[in-house]
Formats: structure tokens, C-alpha cells, sequence
């Protein structure tokens, strides 16, 4: 499986961890409920002269009592982590009991307390698998943890004559039988990702650690066992006035924003914007996620290296923008003397990250065209797949092309001014810290518009909105980037595990903004000088083998627990014929 392939299947099972209710309120109140209405089954079908306003109270007292307890023996003391797996165990006893009611109705017998006595003891088998695999609990203290819960409300519901059916041979068979079951399932799964990822439940307790209590120090280490230090490039366009004030940057780092917040460098193009004075585009670079930085340190390390980048050229001209479209491909290409700066991009279609192997093609044409330096981005500005063969030799032609006119383009005086939305206040689940960015050209008496938005990508056709927006009002914006930050994927509950750019603002109100933030660009235009400026730095990076590990773990636990589900259910639709 490629790495981009990894990345998606990680991404789909990362939909599990959204079954949990968005609040905890939502789960005390549920079993609550759940409790109130085990209680009516009892009274309406098990138990003559039921004391029902004795026992309800009772089991609700035991219920809070004991959420509370089990938050005291979670590892970070999590009462929301507590209220969801009683909410999810009362649900399985439950149903356990609905499921008795209605095989007693279809063999025409008489309901049974068998079923709430096993349903106790499903209840706790639940809590084995829970308390191991997500509170961090270890295996001797959850098998005696895991009957507290169930047994205090059991014994509470229930009349103290009837207790005896907890013992029953048959409920102790099959008891015995759930419970043997979650301890071999949780055993099997935090061995699933072996050799490399030691414990599966230890990866899954810092996942939910790093995305709950903003805490990625458990998540990291994990990764650095696999990082590899490598020497990461960063050229930069920094743009100036003739009096070296106004300073502003486009930098393109030879890394990639990820895995995911507050992991490692998920906030790398904020850091960098900021490190410069917030006046920058961070742009997406050809890169994949083994160029991840693993950790906040080394997000650190990077951005003190990032201060010793060297000139390497400057000048006083650029050329206009130069755009080509083959198909669903687009590059659009500006030419700073010898340096030629490219933007890719298949919107409205969308695709994954743009391949290495693209870089390097486009790269070596223009090293045959006497360019000095290309800078090539990845402009994720629309949701989409893994890029196809064909869209790929279509972007490598839109680049040629884009470079063979670029040559024959006569140079301008740089004229160029910048504004951002710093000043706007916007606050929004999809823009992350560095906001809007744009950048004016002005060239005789046209002008041109390049949008940078600090964004993990973009709705597909949002970008083409905001490009008609701007032209209605005069401004031709060439194109519109993402930094593909992965910022944006704190407490998000969606499928993709991030907010794009335009699913929760508008495209009407991004467009506003844009449009507001160009034309104070435009005002802003004044006569300048530009640099290109390179850094290697020496970091780590996680490399592609831990995504591998990572999405076949994750693969593996999923087919264990499959066949542990089917089994369960095995054994309780024998348990209904058995009994009955």
C-alpha cells in the first residue's frame, strides 16, 4: 500500500472515534435514561410487586456514585471518558435485555431474569475492553474494576431474594464466557501492530490524550522511535521596498503540515508566519507526510535554523503571471529574473498531494530553460483523491508550457504590495492562525492578485467563486493556495478529520474578506526589490514507515474485533435457545 493509500485508510478509520457523543452531557443523561427504563422492564415483565420508586433511585444513586469512582482510577482522571462507557455499557445490557423480552415473545415462554443477570455480566466484559484499550487501565485492576458498575446497579434493581440467578449455572457459563472473550480480545489487539508499534492500546490512549487534553508528549514519543534525522531545504521570496522596509516573504518549506494537532509540526505554516512577523505566505511544498516533524521540539529546531538562510540571488524585475490549462490541470507561473515560481493545481476537480516525481520532472525542464532556481507548489485548493496518471502527465504539460512563455515574457519593475487579515479579527473553525494573505502585482497598468489562506484545502468550486467574485469588483485574482495546515483538525468531527476552507464560512463571506483584504493589498503597492533566499536545516522527520505500521495496526485490530463481535453474537443468540 502507498503512503498516500496509508494516510486515507487512517483517515477512514479515524471515523470510529466519532461514535462518542460530542458532549457529556448527552451520556449522563443517556444512562440515566437507560437506567429508568431497565428498571420499567423489570417492573412490567420480570418482578411482581415491584418497588419501583424504591429501586429506580437506588440504581441512579449507584450509576453517579460509580461514573465518578471509575474517573478516579482513569490515567488523566477524565470524567467525560468515564460517563461515555457507562452511557455505552447500559446501552448493551439494554439491549441485552430487549433481546430476552423478545425471544421470550417468539417461544412463547415466560420472560426471565436471566437476562438482566447476563446482561450485568456483558456490561462488564464491556468495561474490560474499554478500561484497557482507552483509559490506560492495566488487565488485573480492570477485571476488578469492571463489576462494580454493573453489579452495584444489579443489585440495586434487582430484589435481594432474586440475587440468587447472578449464580445460576447458566448465567455463570455464559458470564464467565463474555468475559473470558474480552480479556482475549483485548489482548490480541494491543498486540496487533507488532513488530513495530508495541502496544496498539498505548498508541490509542495518546491519540485521544494529544486530541482531548492538548497534550502530545505521549504521541510524539511514540513516533520519534521511528524518525530519522534528514537535512530539510526552505527558499524564500522575500519582497522589500528600495528603503528595506515592508519587508514580506513567500516561503516554501521542503516539509509537510501534519499528522495532526498538537502533534509535531501539525502548526507549522502558523509558526513560520509568526517566526516572520506575520507577513509571509507559507506554501505548500511537493512533499508527503515522512516529511512530518515529530515533535514540538523540532518544530523549534527548525525555525532557529530558519533564521540562518543565505542569499543565494536578488533582482529588481519580475514578469506577469502566465497561466496554462490542459484539461483539469492548471499552472500558473511567475518569473523573478532566473527564478521561476510555479503553482499546480487540478480546482475545481481536486486532488491528494501532488507526487515527488513531478517536482523532479518540472524541475530538471526548467533547469533545461537556464532557470536558476523553479519553486514548485502544491496549491490544495480542492478536495479530491490520489491524482491520477493522466491528470499528472496533464500538470507536467501545463507547467512546460507555463515555463516556455515565462523565457519569451519581458521583465518588469517589481511593483508589489501586501495586506492580510490580521487586522479583521476573523475567527472561524476552518482559517487557522494565519488568516488571509494576498499578495498585489501591479505591472503598467494592470494588476494581479495571488490569495494565500492558512487552510488545510479547500471546498471543491469555492476557489472559483471567490476568483468571479473578485473580478465583478475589478480585481483579477491568478490563483488561490492553501498551507495546508493541520491545525485545523482539533475537535472535529467529520469524516475527514479536518475543516476545509469554505465547510463552515461561506464562500459569500470568504469572498467578502478576500475581496477587502485586495484591495488594501492594492493601496499597499509601492516600488520594491526581491531576495531568494535558501536554508537546510538538519531535523528529524517521521518517515513513511510509520503510516504503514500505523494503517495496518489499525487494520488488523479492526478484523479482531470483527470476528470477536460475531462470536459474541454467536454465543448470545445460543444463549436465547439454550435458556428457552
Amino acid at each position: 500500500m502507498s503512503e498516500s493509500k496509508d494516510i486515507e485508510n487512517i483517515h477512514r478509520r479515524y471515523s470510529f472515534t466519532l461514535i462518542n457523543p460530542a458532549s457529556f452531557y448527552v451520556s449522563l443523561t443517556g444512562s440515566v435514561a437507560i437506567t429508568a427504563i431497565i428498571s420499567f422492564l423489570c417492573f412490567n415483565n420480570y418482578i411482581q410487586n415491584y418497588e419501583i420508586f424504591y429501586h429506580l433511585p437506588a440504581a441512579i444513586g449507584a450509576l453517579l456514585a460509580i461514573q465518578y469512582i471509575d474517573s478516579r482510577f482513569t490515567r488523566h482522571k477524565e470524567y467525560s471518558k468515564s460517563l461515555h462507557m457507562s452511557f455505552f455499557g447500559n446501552a448493551l445490557w439494554l439491549i441485552t435485555i430487549v433481546g430476552g423480552i423478545i425471544g421470550s415473545a417468539i417461544l412463547s415462554k415466560e420472560p426471565t431474569l436471566f437476562y438482566v443477570a447476563v446482561g450485568a455480566l456483558i456490561f462488564s466484559s464491556f468495561r474490560i475492553g474499554i478500561m484497557t484499550t482507552t483509559l490506560g487501565i492495566s488487565m488485573k485492576k480492570a477485571c476488578v474494576l469492571c463489576f462494580v458498575q454493573p453489579l452495584a446497579m444489579f443489585f440495586a434493581l434487582i430484589p435481594i431474594d432474586m440475587w440468587s440467578v447472578l449464580y445460576d449455572v447458566q448465567s455463570l457459563v455464559f458470564g464467565i464466557a463474555f468475559l473470558a472473550i474480552a480479556v482475549m480480545w483485548s489482548y490480541l489487539t494491543n498486540r496487533s501492530g507488532l513488530p513495530l508499534i508495541k502496544s496498539t492500546h498505548k498508541l490509542l490512549q495518546a491519540y485521544l490524550q494529544s486530541v482531548s487534553q492538548n497534550d502530545p508528549s505521549d504521541m510524539e514519543s511514540i513516533i520519534l522511535e521511528t524518525s530519522k534525522s534528514s537535512d530539510i531545504s526552505t527558499s524564500q521570496i522575500r519582497f522589500s521596498t528600495k528603503d528595506d522596509k515592508n519587508d514580506f516573504r513567500m516561503i516554501l518549506p521542503d516539509l509537510h503540515p501534519g499528522p495532526f494537532h498538537p502533534v509535531g509540526g501539525s502548526n507549522i505554516p502558523y509558526q513560520i508566519y509568526k517566526t516572520m512577523n506575520s507577513s509571509a505566505m507559507v506554501l505548500h511544498s511537493i512533499s508527503d507526510h515522512s516529511l512530518n516533524l515529530p515533535s514540538q521540539q523540532d518544530v523549534q529546531d527548525y525555525l532557529q535554523e530558519l533564521s540562518k538562510s543565505q542569499v543565494s540571488t536578488n533582482g529588481l524585475t519580475c514578469t506577469e503571471p502566465v497561466t496554462a490549462q490542459i484539461n483539469k490541470a492548471r499552472a500558473v507561473g511567475i518569473r523573478l529574473d532566473q527564478t521561476a515560481l510555479l503553482f499546480l493545481s487540478l480546482s475545481p476537480h481536486g486532488m491528494e498531494d501532488v507526487p515527488v516525481i513531478l517536482k523532479t520532472e518540472i524541475e530538471q525542464m526548467a533547469k533545461n530553460r537556464n532557470f536558476q532556481h523553479a519553486l514548485i507548489v502544491d496549491t490544495h485548493n480542492a478536495m479530491g483523491g490520489e491524482i491520477s496518471q493522466e491528470d499528472s502527465e496533464d500538470l507536467t504539460t501545463a507547467a512546460k508550457n507555463v515555463l516556455d512563455i515565462l523565457i519569451t515574457k519581458t521583465n518588469h519593475p517589481l511593483e508589489y504590495g501586501y495586506a492580510n487579515s490580521q487586522s479583521m479579527d476573523i475567527q472561524t473553525n476552518d482559517l487557522a492562525g494565519g488568516g488571509i494573505g494576498m499578495l498585489c502585482l501591479a505591472f503598467d497598468q494592470r494588476k494581479y492578485f495571488l490569495c494565500w489562506a492558512d487552510a488545510n484545502n479547500m471546498e471543491n468550486g469555492v476557489r472559483e467563486k471567490i476568483v468571479t467574485h473578485l473580478k465583478n469588483n475589478g480585481c483579477e485574482l491568478v490563483e488561490m493556495f492553501t498551507s495546508d495546515t493541520h491545525s485545523t483538525t482539533m475537535g472535529v468531527r467529520n469524516r475527514n478529520g479536518y475543516y476545509e476552507l469554505g465547510s463552515v464560512t461561506k464562500s459569500e463571506r470568504l469572498s467578502n474578506w478576500c475581496l477587502s483584504i485586495a484591495k488594501q493589498a492594492e493601496k499597499n503597492v509601492a516600488p520594491g526589490k526581491f531576495e531568494i533566499l535558501e536554508n537546510s536545516a538538519k531535523v528529524r522527520i517521521m518517515g513513511s514507515g510509520i503510516f504503514e505500521h500505523l494503517s495496518r495496526a489499525l487494520d488488523n485490530s479492526l478484523k479482531v474485533t470483527q470476528g470477536f463481535m460475531i462470536l459474541c453474537t454467536g454465543i448470545f443468540l445460543l444463549s436465547i435457545f439454550l435458556w428457552f
